[in-house]
C-alpha cells in the first residue's frame, strides 16, 4: 500500500505535468464541433487537428480527420488514442459529463462559448491566443468585424419585411427573438414573425404560420441522414409568402455554424430577402 507522502507526491507530479499541458502551445488538438474546425483552419492551425466530430466538413481538408463521436456522445478510446495535449469543446453543444469526463482524465479543457454572431471575432483571438497564432487570427477577427458592419450599414433603415425562418419542415420548427439566426434576419432589417416565441426552438402548426401571415419564407436546406416530409405550402395561398411565391433558399451550413463563413451566409440570404423587399414595394 502506498504510504500517504508517496500518493501525495504523485498527484503532485499529475498536476504540474496537466499545468505544463496546459502552457505550451498546443500541437495535437480535438475540436468538438465543426464552427471550431473551420476557425482553427481559418487562423492557420488546421493541421493541428487529430479529431473532430461529426458534420466537420469544411474545408475540404477536415473530411480525413478522424472522428471522434459527434452530437449524441464522444468515444473515448478513439479519443485518448489520439494523445490529444487540447480539447476545444462547445458550451452548448458537447454533452457536460463527456466534458467532465475528459476533465478528469487530465486532458486539458477550454470552451467556444459563442451565442452571438459579433462573438465569432473574440473566439477566433481566443484560439489565436491559445495556438500562438495571433497575429493570422487578429487579421481574420478584423475582416470578419468590417464585412459584418458592411453588411449591417447596408440594410440599416430598410423597409421592413415579415418573415417565417422554417427551421425545419417535420415537425414544423421555427426560431425566436434570442436565437443567432434571429440576429442575421435582424441584420438583413426583416421582422422574424416568431420573435416572441417563449421557447427559442419552439415546434408550431401550420395554423401558426398561417395566423402571422408572414411575407417570405425562409427554407434553409439543412442536410439529414433522411429526407424530412417537405411542407406543402401551395395548400395555403391565404399566406402572403405562398400568393406571391416568395420563398428563398439558404445555406444551412453557413448561416447554422459560428464559423467565418457565417457572414458568406448572411450577405446571400439579405440579398434575397431583399429582392423580396423590392418585389412588394413595385406592387404597391
Amino acid at each position: 500500500m502506498l504510504s500517504k507522502f508517496t500518493t501525495l507526491c504523485m498527484l503532485l507530479i499529475a498536476s504540474s505535468f496537466v499545468h505544463a499541458q496546459q502552457k505550451k502551445t498546443p500541437e495535437r488538438i480535438i475540436a468538438l464541433a465543426p464552427h471550431i474546425v473551420e476557425n482553427l483552419y481559418s487562423i492557420g492551425a488546421g493541421e493541428r487537428i487529430v479529431g473532430t466530430v461529426e458534420h466537420a466538413d469544411y474545408p475540404i481538408a477536415a473530411k480525413e480527420i478522424p472522428r471522434i463521436g459527434g452530437f449524441h456522445g464522444l468515444q473515448f478510446e478513439k479519443l485518448l488514442a489520439l494523445n490529444p495535449d487540447l480539447v476545444i469543446a462547445w458550451k452548448s453543444g458537447n454533452k457536460e459529463t463527456d466534458i467532465e469526463k475528459l476533465k478528469a482524465l487530465g486532458i486539458p479543457v477550454v470552451y467556444s462559448v459563442a451565442k452571438d454572431i459579433k462573438q465569432v471575432p473574440k473566439e477566433l483571438l481566443k484560439l489565436g491566443k491559445l495556438t500562438g497564432l495571433e497575429s493570422q487570427a487578429k487579421k481574420q477577427a478584423d475582416k470578419f468585424n468590417e464585412d459584418y458592419n458592411s453588411i449591417v450599414a447596408r440594410y440599416k433603415n430598410k423597409a421592413p419585411l415579415d418573415v417565417f425562418y422554417q427551421l425545419w419542415p417535420s415537425p414544423l420548427m421555427t426560431i425566436n427573438g434570442k436565437t443567432w439566426i434571429h440576429q442575421t434576419l435582424a441584420i438583413c432589417g426583416v421582422r422574424n414573425v416568431f420573435a416572441d416565441a417563449t421557447t427559442e426552438y419552439p415546434q408550431i402548426s401550420l395554423e401558426n404560420v398561417i395566423a402571422k401571415h408572414p411575407q417570405v419564407i425562409v427554407i434553409p436546406n439543412e442536410r439529414a441522414a433522411e429526407e424530412p416530409q417537405k411542407v406543402n405550402w401551395q395548400l395555403w395561398p391565404e399566406v402572403p409568402a405562398v400568393k406571391h411565391q416568395q420563398y428563398i433558399e439558404v445555406n444551412a451550413d453557413l448561416l447554422h455554424r459560428f464559423s467565418t463563413r457565417m457572414l458568406t451566409g448572411v450577405k446571400d440570404m439579405c440579398g434575397k430577402l431583399h429582392a423580396s423587399r423590392t418585389y412588394y414595394g413595385k406592387r404597391q
